[in-house]
């Protein structure tokens, strides 16, 4: 609609102080031409912009004119800092928070509730490369949110994988989603440690403050802590032969799949890529996914276990066929 198209401008004119007609064309995806037709209405209007021609120029708003914008709500404001993916944002309760809310913050709001959007920032990070799973349902975050939120101690019993379950008092530092899986983020016993939300059982907001490690970044200690733990992972090269056109599907065709390097065409055309995989068992049926489209090269053992499976396959299949037709 033109009527946000103009809002929209202004909003970007407060902010940026001087911009360019083809790069508000850009922005908001129309034509320098509307853009000047734009700037005519907004003139009209009272608003008052004007021109400045040559290097550096651009649109601008003359300098003490403010916007008073109101609305904006405390849903958008997190919503900042969250915007994608849209699952994420149901998670929280903020699915129907505005886009714009983040030029409606800069453009309108006193400093003191920027401060406040560096505050969410500390303490809720989106990771959206993914572990390759999503986690079911998480009853418990709006109130470690919560917690987050009014930097309270947490009561929390974490279930572990083969083991008991540990119950700990905890600081909860921030929340991060990794993909469509939550994380808490919290200081316990002088280390910080990261739960999978799913697995707590537990979770009871404290009267006693909640203490912060004085400079905790929270996206610096997850790209760390992400670097640590891809460290650990275990690591199965695979050595393939391919032709271009397979070559530009092999990105989409396995999660768990990873190029590592690629090679120059041979002589018939065809491309040596590097993979890796965490084990053999998921480069087996990555492999077997492409069917003939795809050579093994290296290792000897990897090659001589598609054969066999192949063959398996296709075993199965005319002993099935074979019972449907004497049927």
């Amino acid at each position: 609609m033109r009527a946000d198209r103009l809002l929209s401008i202004m909003l970007f004119l407060q902010v940026h102080g001087r911009i360019t007609a083809r790069e508000l064309a850009r922005r908001l995806e129309v034509s320098e031409r509307t853009i000047h037709r734009d700037m005519e209405a907004l003139s009209v209007a009272g608003i008052p912009v004007y021109a400045e021609r040559g290097v550096g120029g651009g649109w601008a708003l003359v300098e003490e004119y403010r916007t008073n914008l109101t609305g904006l709500n405390r849903s958008e404001i997190q919503a900042l800092f969250l915007s994608k993916p849209s699952r994420l944002l149901a998670d929280l309760g903020l699915g129907k928070a505005s886009d714009a809310a983040f030029l409606k913050l800069l453009a309108s709001l006193p400093s003191m509730y920027r401060a406040d959007a560096e505050y969410m920032r500390q303490r809720i990070y989106v990771d959206p490369t993914g572990w390759g799973h999503v986690d079911g349902a998480i009853p418990l975050l709006s109130a470690i949110q919560e917690a987050v939120w009014q930097e309270r101690k947490l009561d929390l019993k974490y279930e572990r994988s083969g083991c008991d379950p540990v119950e700990r008092i905890v600081d909860p530092l921030g929340l991060v989603a990794k993909g469509s899986v939550w994380y808490l983020v919290a200081a316990v016993d002088d280390d910080i440690r990261s739960y999978r939300v799913s697995r707590v059982s537990k979770a009871g907001i404290r009267d006693e403050s909640s203490v912060r490690p004085e400079g905790f970044d929270l996206e610096s200690y997850w790209e760390q802590s992400t670097d640590r733990f891809k460290q650990t992972l275990p690591r199965y090269a695979v050595k393939v032969r391919v032709p271009p056109l397979v070559l530009h599907r092999m990105p989409y065709a396995g999660r768990f799949a990873k190029i590592e390097k690629v090679g120059s065409s041979d002589e018939e055309g065809c491309i040596e890529v590097l993979l890796r995989f965490d084990v053999e068992e998921m480069a087996c049926e990555y492999v077997l996914g492409f069917g003939s489209q795809i050579e093994v090269l290296e290792p000897r053992e990897l090659r001589d276990k598609v054969v066999e499976m192949a063959r398996s396959v296709i075993g199965f299949y005319e002993l099935r066929g074979g019972t449907q037709s004497n049927s």
